[in-house]
């Protein structure tokens, strides 16, 4: 690997010379990371409550969970290592496993996912070009099977010989593609339909979803970008490339994209008189809408870009959970799980229910680890973590065997509230699970933290031990 592709460890923080991402790299990043067929495709699910209810949705999920990412992106810029790598101080450096594991798999999920979007494109593309059986047609099993091996490949190429420098470069190189496309739905759609009529159309009383629910979709989507954050924040020159660069790059294009994905599934849905949500994705979408080749073309190369972001982050968690693994030997086993991940809706036969359940696994295991993450660093600890204490047996990041195990406590009642509160009708007619858990969550971290941290205070002092905190 060249020096202007290393890449550091998480036990090292970044230092000041190395840090190459400005302000506009960040914008370009994250509009890259957003401007994609997942923000399309979860727009298209949440057009099940119709244009208003799903605008709705978009403009009040999206900016919280974009601020939640700011707050651990100034965290990753401030200590200079990864979202994962963070976790060490509330957690513990052994403890901080646990929680990098299943963020990795959340990764590997989220690339599974846009591969096999991109996957349905590339059966649309050979549909027209060879005449084999595309997404919905009988016997595309092996066409979709087909069209994962080659997004896997791409993904590979652009992250592992590349890293975080290939990233930036792909970005850029995405969003003015996407851009173009989007533009041009968006024209074919308006063209045909009014906006009125756009927003007349209801969908059908037993295909509805809960206004709470719709906002577990778009919320547990965009939380599942911040662990990725501080990845990148890390290389930021400057705090507001930390904060709001990513902010305004994610928003901006995460409401552009989404509503798109709104649009699109309504004016299909008017065109052919039936509103099916397996038929949601873009690609799908842009079929029904006759956009032809270079539509498929550009949802494929996009995918791939935004893909990259997924691969790198969930391979800098791997370097958390073994550190003596090379971060370049983590981008291989996190694209090789992420294409047989990308099976698994082949074999299932519906793409829709599994990315619905992906989406409440995030929201099972993010909202707590965020609220967590936050409230350690900003209120509990006043943003001081000594990272030279990182990787050290018996130093202040210790704790019992190099677990917390009150953080870990709290971490599983924040899991656990979050089945519950998911069942209780009033937070799924409003705010939903995922944000109803990071509240309760948070407020639950602060109590335990106080007292935690006073009785280990208390026992080291009295035996002559530096004080964890």
């Amino acid at each position: 690997m060249s020096d202007t592709a290393k890449e550091y460890p998480v036990a090292i923080a970044v230092p000041v010379t190395d840090r190459h991402y400005g302000f506009w790299d960040m914008v370009a990043t994250w509009i890259g990371a957003n401007a994609n067929t997942g923000s399309w495709f979860s727009g298209g699910v949440v057009a099940a409550l119709g244009l208003g209810g799903a605008v709705a949705v978009i403009f009040i999920a999206n900016p919280i969970a974009y601020a939640v990412m700011a707050l651990i992106g100034y965290m990753g810029y401030k200590v200079g290592t990864t979202a994962m790598g963070l976790t060490r101080v509330p957690f513990g450096i052994k403890g901080s496993t646990l929680p990098s594991i299943l963020n990795t798999t959340q990764f590997i999920g989220w690339c599974a996912v846009n591969t096999f979007i991109a996957a349905i494109s590339m059966s649309f593309l050979f549909n027209q070009a060879f005449k084999w059986p595309a997404m919905g047609e009988a016997g595309s099993w092996w066409v979709l099977g087909v069209g994962v091996l080659i997004c896997s490949i791409l993904q590979i190429v652009v992250t592992v010989y590349g890293g975080s420098r290939s990233i930036k470069v792909a970005e850029r190189f995405a969003v003015i593609l996407l851009t173009i496309l989007t533009i041009w739905e968006t024209m074919v759609v308006l063209q045909t339909w009014s906006l009125g009529d756009i927003a007349a159309w209801k969908p059908p009383v037993d295909l509805q979803i809960p206004f709470g629910k719709a906002m577990d979709v778009m919320a547990a989507f965009s939380l599942g970008w911040v662990p990725a954050i501080a990845e990148f924040t890390r290389y930021t020159k400057t705090k507001s490339a930390s904060t709001a660069a990513p902010m305004i790059g994610a928003n901006v294009s995460l409401f552009w994209f989404a509503i798109v994905g709104v649009l699109g599934v309504i004016a299909t849905t008017m065109a052919s008189g039936k509103f099916d949500p397996n038929m949601s994705d873009p690609s799908s979408v842009a079929g029904s809408l006759g956009l032809g080749w270079a539509a498929f073309l550009i949802l494929i190369l996009a995918t791939v870009t935004t893909n990259v972001v997924n691969i790198y982050a969930g391979g800098m968690s791997i370097t958390n959970i073994w550190p003596k693994i090379s971060p370049m030997r983590s981008l291989w086993i996190v694209s090789i799980l992420a294409t047989l991940v990308s099976m698994i809706p082949i074999a299932v036969g519906s793409f829709l229910g599994s990315f619905i359940t992906f989406l409440d696994y995030v929201g099972f295991i993010l909202a707590p680890l965020f609220a967590i993450m936050i409230v350690d660093f900003y209120v509990v600890r006043k943003g001081n973590y000594d990272w030279s204490q990182a990787d050290k047996v018996g130093g202040r990041y210790w704790y019992s065997n190099g677990i917390n195990w009150y953080t870990m406590a709290t971490w599983v009642v924040g899991a656990i509230c979050f089945l519950v509160v998911r069942k209780l009708d009033f937070v799924m007619s409003s705010l939903g699970a995922v944000y109803s858990t990071l509240i309760i969550t948070a407020v639950i971290y602060y109590f335990v933290a106080k007292v935690a941290y006073k009785h280990d205070a208390d026992v080291q002092k009295a035996s002559g031990s530096p004080l964890a905190n």
